[in-house]
């Protein structure tokens, strides 16, 4: 209850449409819009990135996810998302922040699923296709990749948003600790 979430309709708007500048967030969220399904391991990388990369409270997540998905549900979808933020009846481990490189390195280390959803990236070798950014200039020209114009910039940094996140976390809890209790 106490989380400072970010009130940001752009940024809100950006992850809905696949233009975070994270090419599985983009991926999973492109899936979504086109075809009401993702599936569950995109929808927590999808859900992580935003509640805590972008501090978007996760009931604006959740409402998205109900609007698209052909097979919402509204145990589940809610249960997911307050697992994801960490505010649910299982809340642990809060602390859970999905990276979204390394997710999209292990669960798609070819870029099959990347391909298909961002035609934009189709042509960067494997080993830049979940994080553009890092590619040079020489490799980005070559695959008609242009950083900022036909893809996204990254909205931010991933380890700066993780680190920002968890700094959040560990003063709830200590202001948590520090009150008495409320019985």
């Amino acid at each position: 209850a106490e989380f400072p979430w970010q009130k940001d309709a752009l940024l809100l708007e950006r992850w809905q449409s696949g233009q975070t500048g994270y090419p599985i967030v983009d991926a999973g969220m492109r899936e979504l819009w086109q075809s009401g399904w993702m599936h569950n391991r995109v929808r927590m990388i999808c859900a992580s990135f935003l509640i805590k990369d972008l501090l978007v409270s996760w009931q604006q997540g959740e409402a998205w996810f109900w609007d698209t998905l052909v097979d919402a549900d509204l145990a589940n979808n809610s249960a997911s998302w307050q697992w994801v933020a960490g505010s649910g009846a299982d809340a642990a481990p809060y602390f859970r922040i999905f990276n979204p490189v390394l997710q999209g390195e292990k669960f798609d280390p070819e870029g099959k699923y990347l391909r298909r959803w961002i035609p934009e990236l189709s042509d960067l070798p494997d080993r830049f296709i979940h994080q553009p950014w890092a590619a040079d200039q020489d490799i980005l020209k070559k695959a008609g990749v242009v950083l900022g114009d036909n893809y996204p910039q990254r909205l931010i940094d991933h380890h700066e948003a993780r680190q920002r996140a968890l700094d959040i976390f560990e003063k709830l809890k200590k202001n948590h600790l520090a009150k008495p209790d409320d019985l």
